[in-house]
């Protein structure tokens, strides 16, 4: 034999040694490693269920849907409430209606959509309008922007702070579902004419307003979003005062 091939296989022998000391061999006792292709997967841990306090949960942890009404206020702050029971009984039917319908979430859209639509009601934001309106309503809107232009009038609000919402009444007409919402604001608004003299209000005092607003929403259709249909201030004095955003119910 060649002393060469006797060489490569002193070689081979040794490293066959050297690897079975590094590495070992299987006895049975060792842990299995996991399959790859296996189809089981992995038993995930069971973790204890934690109970939140039904009001001041974080919101998404709630599925929509909800059909009790402690369930349903999961996610609720301090600005947020339900008038009486039966505004609890009429949220509930919506809730089985509309299986996406989270209060929580709505209540935080609908006081982001009131400080917007009073905002851009004052400012004679037509476009923004149209988007958050139901369509009588936003020619309410517009006819009385136009009449203010055409006097040279100059409205101004801002909305500080809102302080409540409330739901007063649900109900669901045919594939529409209307919630309607009483506000509490502390706002800043005042009117001034073509002169700069003012009108109504003061750009330093602060004031209380009360609205009552219902937003709708067609249940047949995929868009999420909720349009205001009805308005009306609850502590206006009188017709000539000048009112935040028209009074106008849907026809």
């Amino acid at each position: 034999m060649p002393a060469d091939i006797l060489i490569y296989a002193a070689i081979a022998a040794g490293l066959v040694f050297w690897l079975r000391n590094i590495l070992g061999t299987r006895h049975g006792d060792e842990p299995r490693r996991p399959d790859p292709f296996s189809s089981r997967e992995p038993k995930a841990p069971t973790l204890p269920k934690a109970r939140a306090n039904p009001r001041f949960a974080p919101e998404g942890l709630v599925p929509p849907g909800s059909l009790d009404v402690e369930t349903m206020e999961v996610g609720l702050d301090q600005t947020m409430s339900i008038a009486n029971k039966t505004a609890e009984q009429s949220l509930l039917a919506l809730t089985k209606a509309d299986r996406s319908f989270v209060l929580a979430t709505f209540l935080k859209n609908a006081q982001t959509a009131f400080v917007t639509i009073v905002e851009a009601f004052a400012e004679g934001d037509r476009n923004l309008l149209g988007t958050l309106l139901g369509e009588d309503l936003y020619k309410t809107f517009e006819q009385a922007i136009s009449e203010r232009e055409k006097r040279g009038e100059r409205a101004s609000v801002e909305i500080h702070a809102v302080r409540k919402s409330e739901v007063l009444e649900t109900r669901i007409t045919g594939r529409q579902a209307f919630v309607t919402v009483r506000f509490v604001a502390d706002e800043t608004n005042f009117l001034r004419d073509a002169e700069d003299q003012l009108l109504f209000g003061h750009p330093d005092h602060v004031t209380e307003t009360i609205d009552i607003w219902t937003f709708g929403r067609d249940l047949k259709s995929k868009s999420p979003v909720w349009r205001l249909y009805e308005t009306r201030d609850e502590d206006a004095n009188g017709e000539d005062e000048h009112k935040t955003v028209p009074d106008a119910k849907k026809k």
